[in-house]
């Protein structure tokens, strides 16, 4: 920020107090084993101002969502093939 101000400040020490009233807040997970699945998907040239296809992927921690995610692909692709391999390649650094 250029030029902060009291006000922002003041949001700012907000943060600390706020986390401290939530650190027991969490994903709770039961003993029963589940499997992290993940699906991606993109649609492309999907923005038809600029071409741009948009990226989504999913996981699933047996049925709870842990990650989600979509949005517009930084790139233009010049193939549907190569926006999926895009998507691939986000959704495979999110599983890592």
């Amino acid at each position: 920020m250029e030029s902060p101000t009291k006000l922002h400040l003041l949001a700012a020490n907000r943060i600390p107090h706020y986390l401290q009233g939530t650190k027991d807040f969490g994903l709770f997970y039961k003993g029963e084993k589940a499997d992290l699945i993940g699906f991606a998907d993109s649609d492309y040239a999907g923005d038809q101002d600029d071409k741009k296809s948009t990226s989504g992927y999913i996981y699933l921690l047996g049925t709870t969502v842990v990650s989600l995610l979509s949005r517009k692909q930084n790139i233009v692709t010049i193939s549907s093939t190569k926006a999926e391999f895009v998507v691939a390649t986000t959704c495979a650094c999110q599983a890592i």
